[in-house]
């Protein structure tokens, strides 16, 4: 399919500025409390990013930071939507709990249907939705974050199937860090970070993804934000860039290297909100 016949859709997009973002705990090996974060550079790069989203069109709303939560500024864990509904996250350390209030009362004070869970999942982190894809599915990761229960539960609030995968490499403790959502029907994913079954699931079901290699993945390529055309992934991922590229999208290169001492890049700092 060549490059022209990828048509961009406009998306509405949650972000909550780097204002408190620190490493001073370790829940993923990316994280590294010796190496000191550079706040000022951190938020100059979430600008960019922003930016970058709002240039292209798109609706950027903003949460306001919370001190005490370094990692809020990781948005797109805070919960998951899916046409008007929200099913709210749970996350796995104590760390992070509040976080997810945080995002809940932005959902209630406005028209959203709110989905308190009962079982542990880390919203956009482990879930991704393709609305063109079998008439709509989402896929759903677990092995390290979310509870494979909260699959079933998602199904239940949100009336979409749900396809678990097995994430089983610890470098890649998010779907969102093994598995990106290239347009409403394709995506691309590391096959080694899933068990071989989870492989076999994927590639039956999107037999013509973009796949990464683990120098891809290492550069956070997969932890991207795409509108159909537009791929936003950080500089570091430049050969998975070219793949992209050579797959019809157009890569929209974004420095994120500050971000990613918290063990995340362009899609986790970026929630979609899903009317």
């Amino acid at each position: 399919m060549s490059q022209t016949e990828r048509l961009p859709r406009m998306r509405t997009y949650l972000m909550c500025p780097p204002d408190h973002f620190t490493v001073d705990y370790v829940i993923n090996p990316w994280m590294d409390v010796t190496v000191p974060v550079d706040a000022g550079l951190a938020g100059k790069q979430w600008t960019l990013l922003r930016d970058t989203l709002v240039d292209l069109g798109h609706t950027v709303h903003v949460l306001d930071a919370r001190p005490g939560l370094p990692d809020m500024v990781y948005a797109a864990n805070g919960a998951f939507s899916v046409d008007g509904t929200v099913y709210g996250a749970r996350f796995r350390y104590p760390q992070r709990t509040d976080e997810a209030e945080a995002h809940r009362l932005f959902y209630t004070a406005d028209t959203w249907s709110y989905a308190s869970p009962v079982h542990v999942n880390e919203g956009e982190g482990d879930f991704a939705y393709l609305p063109g894809a079998y008439g709509g599915m989402i896929l759903a990761g677990y092995g390290f974050r979310t509870d494979p229960a909260a699959h079933a539960e998602a199904q239940e609030v949100l009336g979409r199937p749900v396809v678990s995968l097995r994430l089983v490499d610890p470098a890649f403790y998010h779907l969102d860090t093994a598995l990106a959502a290239l347009d409403d029907r394709h995506v691309a994913y590391f096959p080694e970070a899933f068990s071989p079954a989870s492989q076999r699931v994927l590639a039956q079901l999107f037999p013509d993804a973009v796949l990464a290699d683990r120098a891809d993945a290492e550069a956070f390529a997969l932890n991207l934000v795409s509108d159909g055309r537009h791929v936003i992934l950080n500089t570091e991922a430049t050969a998975f860039g070219a793949k992209v590229r050579d797959a019809g999208y157009s890569p929209v290169h974004v420095d994120l290297g500050e971000l990613k001492r918290g063990g995340g890049s362009v899609k986790c700092v970026v929630a979609e909100l899903r009317r």
